[in-house]
Parts: structure tokens; C-alpha cells; sequence
């Protein structure tokens, strides 16, 4: 009895020893990849934003980003400000892309002023809003970033996922899609918000008609259609009034 005893607690001693030494490594990894992960996180902020002012690689039919290389220097060129817009003010912040909508989301749930960031872009001779935006599709969430025009007209879209059906939902990302929203208005004639409805039953299925506020839907992706469509409605909405304000001035 005393050695079946004996071995019960050798074995019990050495689980927790394991599971000390394994989790004190992992930490220790996860500290030291740390840096690399927010590097990493900073260049696709980067990708994302220069992709949907129409910096990109993009060949006949592929989305491609510029290289991790590029995306600083291309950011510095093309990016003239960045604004945080807090309580209806705008702020110049040139961290503004280091903001994490998701978790200024749960904070505005919580009932705190959501910081929204803004980035001012200009290519070509022409100016550019770019607003990242966040929502929920069918199994994760979903996310994207719009450039506007000081008429709220899309210039622009990139869109992503995490975990979306391939060749479903997944096809956000695609640039058939994506390509849809450039000139796609935000506002009706009398310039209310309405933003924009991935809609099943579109009478535009060549998107042709870019003021009806629809692109058309996905095939078997409704939900994350529906999630497309609600996170552009409730995000892009919050801007409205530093549009308002950018036209009075």
C-alpha cells in the first residue's frame, strides 16, 4: 500500500513539474515572439490600408498587397495624416493605426466614447479616407478597410476574415467582391447614411447602378453577407459627421 502510495505521488510531482517547465517555455516563447507578432500585425495594418487606396500589386485578377518591404515606405508617402475621432473631434495621431477596433468596439459597449481612427491618403491627384471597420460574419468575425471620398463614395475596399467557408463566405476577399463597392455611395440623394446592402435579391446583378446602395450577394454566403452589410452600416455611420463637417468647411 505505502509504495503503491509512493508512486501515486512521484507521478502526481512530476505532472506538475512538466506542467510548470512546459508552461514557463511557452511563456518565455510567446515573450520573445511578442515583438515579431506586433511588427507583423503593424506591416498588415499597413498592407490593408495602402491596398484599399488602390496601392497594391493587384494582377488581372488576384488581390496582392505590396511587399511587407514597401508597405513603410509606400505608408509614409502616401498616408498624410492620421486622425483619432473621439466625442465628434478629431484628433491628428499618427499612432492611429495602431488603434484596436475590436476592442474599441467592447469598450463603446461599455459604455465609453469609441476612438475611431482615419487615415488621409492621397494618390494621383486625389484624396482618400480610409476607415477600418468590423463586424461578424457566419463563424468569426470579419473586417475590412474603405476608403471614401468627401462625398462618402467608395474609392476603394479590402476585406478579410477569419474563418469564413472557403469558397463561400471566404470570397469576401476576393477581388470579384471587393472590386464591387468602388463607386458604391454611402448616402441617398438627400444625403442621409444608408450605407450599403450585399443583397441576394439585386435587380443590378452587373452593379451597374452605383447610388441604389447594393452590390450583389455571394452565392451561398448570406450570413456572412448580412455581416458585411451590418458592419458597414453601424461603423461606416459613426463617420458620418466628420464628413458632414469636412463639406461645411
Amino acid at each position: 500500500m505505502e509504495n503503491r502510495i509512493d508512486k501515486n505521488s512521484y507521478t502526481i510531482f512530476f505532472a506538475i513539474a512538466m506542467v510548470l517547465i512546459v508552461g514557463s517555455l511557452l511563456a518565455f516563447a510567446a515573450s520573445s515572439l511578442k515583438p515579431t507578432i506586433n511588427e507583423n500585425k503593424r506591416l498588415e495594418k499597413q498592407q490593408n490600408i495602402l491596398y484599399a487606396m488602390g496601392v497594391n500589386n493587384n494582377d488581372e485578377g488576384s488581390a496582392v498587397f505590396v511587399s511587407t518591404e514597401e508597405a513603410p515606405e509606400l505608408f509614409s508617402k502616401y498616408i498624410k495624416k492620421q486622425f483619432v475621432i473621439q466625442d465628434g473631434k478629431a484628433t491628428e495621431n499618427d499612432q492611429a493605426y495602431l488603434i484596436d477596433v475590436k476592442k474599441e468596439q467592447a469598450s463603446a459597449k461599455a459604455g465609453n466614447v469609441r476612438k475611431l481612427p482615419l487615415f488621409i491618403g492621397e494618390k494621383d491627384g486625389q484624396t482618400f479616407y480610409i476607415a477600418p471597420i468590423r463586424g461578424k460574419g457566419l463563424w468569426d468575425a470579419i473586417w475590412a478597410y474603405v476608403a471614401l471620398d468627401k462625398n462618402m463614395v467608395v474609392q476603394g475596399a479590402y476585406f478579410d476574415h477569419q474563418g469564413e467557408t472557403p469558397g463561400l463566405g471566404a470570397n469576401i476577399k476576393q477581388r470579384f467582391f471587393m472590386d464591387d463597392f468602388i463607386g458604391e455611395h454611402l448616402l441617398d440623394a438627400s444625403g442621409n447614411f444608408k450605407g450599403i446592402d450585399v443583397a441576394k435579391g439585386n435587380a443590378d446583378p452587373k452593379n451597374e447602378n452605383k447610388t441604389d446602395n447594393e452590390v450583389d450577394a455571394i452565392a451561398g454566403a448570406t450570413i456572412t453577407g448580412n455581416g458585411v452589410t451590418a458592419m458597414i452600416k453601424s461603423d461606416l455611420k459613426l463617420y458620418k459627421s466628420y464628413f458632414d463637417n469636412l463639406k461645411n468647411n
